[in-house]
């Protein structure tokens, strides 16, 4: 007879930790704890079958504990537990990086190694400043963001980012940063399937932030091609062009915050492919890996490169790094993540499925409290309506509804849902995760 499976140890005491992005208090008080995961589905400590609809947190793009990834860490681990980046490397690291430069489009070609989002949008503006320092036109200090961007919780990716609720706590931030106007306008573009026709005209906003500033003055502009952690909002038909073609006017760098978008999202490798817009600089992290292990980076073109790689062949060229730039298990689980992509077709499913999941998801317009859909790629927003004086609250009892009561994980900012499973869902699932938010929404009517 087959041993039964151990049942995994629960915590009688919750209080020494402290959750990031969390209501501490009302987490403990009904906590929402996750045991083990495979393929489509979280499992509770009790053994409930959870469906994931979020890829954990936009991250697990293959699915959960994929055996080829899982194996790969484990035979890292075996052979180098770990190398020091600083004036030493691994073998994995090189081929990582070589895999991930024939992805990127264009001339995007060299790899720069941090541990997740945060360090790497941080890792992307100290670039861009850092390149025009070395090219003479060290005047060139302001940094543009948009507002409701999200770009991590580091000085730089708040400064540059538009979310009200991360900014405001932390004092005044860098200076010398402006925003872009966010892309998003429910009058004229709610219950959207993929990029809505009106908006493109919002990059003009880039002329008039360049003639009150100056662009000698002006290094770079980041924005997500799509801005995910604000409730799915897709980039107008032709607004991406027109941001690239103003920067190319002023030689502006141009960065692609594609930490959400990479790997697939989108249906494509990046999300700059899917709208054919080379953007200077790419900052990935969370699929680079499904997940498995932190890791996260920055791609930047050949001219950037070569303008670091002058003086004495001795000299460090650039300032930067950390202690687990391409951490040897972060590479293996990485490598091992992007021949599934490639072996599975994942990205190319993605955008097979993405019709299915648009329309699961306007299957929801009409009922009570919904206030606007979008979707693009396989993932969804849907705004639902705020409860007077409390913003917010229908959000979070839709989340946590969906997790007790419909064993369905969907991702929650403010009164906004997100739902972005992994890229391995079939149309079952889809049609099954819509249904599943469906009675929850009505729930909360």
């Amino acid at each position: 007879m087959a041993l039964a499976e151990p049942a995994t140890a629960v915590p009688n005491d919750l209080e020494a930790y402290w959750l990031p992005f969390t209501p501490n208090r009302a987490f403990k008080a009904a906590p929402r704890l996750i045991a083990r995961a495979k393929g489509m589905h979280y499992y509770t400590p009790e053994g409930r079958a959870v469906l994931d609809g979020t890829a954990g947190l936009w991250c697990t793009n293959a699915g959960h504990n994929r055996d080829p990834i899982v194996a790969a860490i484990k035979a890292q681990a075996d052979a180098l537990d770990y190398a020091p980046p600083f004036q030493f490397a691994h073998p994995k690291a090189f081929a990582l990086a070589t895999r991930l430069a024939a992805l990127a489009p264009g001339d995007l070609d060299h790899v720069f190694f941090c541990n997740s989002g945060s360090e790497a949008v941080d890792t992307a503006l100290k670039i861009a400043l850092a390149y025009h320092n070395v090219r003479g036109e060290a005047s060139r200090t302001r940094l543009i963001g948009r507002e409701r961007g999200y770009h991590g919780v580091g000085f730089g990716g708040i400064s540059v980012g538009g979310m009200v609720a991360n900014r405001k706590h932390f004092g005044t931030l860098l200076s010398g940063v402006d925003h872009l106007p966010a892309t998003y306008d429910r009058a004229r573009q709610a219950f959207t399937i993929g990029e809505p026709e009106w908006g493109a005209e919002l990059a003009d906003e880039l002329e008039r932030i360049v003639a009150l500033h100056d662009a000698s003055t002006i290094a770079a502009v980041i924005v997500e091609p799509m801005a995910g952690s604000t409730g799915v909002l897709a980039p107008p038909k032709g607004y991406l062009q027109r941001l690239r073609g103003i920067c190319d006017k002023h030689r502006l760098l141009l960065i692609f915050d594609e930490v959400i978008t990479g790997f697939g999202r989108l249906g494509y490798a990046f999300a700059a492919e899917r709208y054919g817009v080379v953007p200077d600089i790419i900052t990935f992290a969370k699929g680079v890996t499904s997940g498995s292990v932190p890791m996260g980076g920055v791609i930047v073109r050949a001219p950037i490169h070569a303008a670091f790689m002058r003086g004495p062949a001795h000299v460090i060229e650039l300032f930067h790094g950390y202690t687990y730039s391409a951490h040897p298990l972060a590479c293996a689980a990485a490598l091992a993540a992007l021949d599934l992509y490639r072996e599975e077709d994942l990205f190319a499913r993605a955008r097979r499925l993405e019709p299915r999941c648009g329309e699961a998801a306007m299957s929801l317009k009409g009922l009570p409290g919904v206030l606007d859909i979008r979707a693009v790629g396989l993932t969804a927003g849907i705004d639902l309506a705020p409860r007077p004086d409390a913003p917010g609250a229908r959000g979070y009892e839709a989340m946590t509804k969906a997790f007790h009561e419909e064993s369905l994980l969907v991702r929650v900012t403010g009164d906004t849902l997100a739902l972005t499973p992994p890229l391995i869902v079939g149309e079952a699932e889809i049609a099954d995760i819509f249904e599943r938010l469906g009675r929850v929404v009505r729930a909360l009517a």
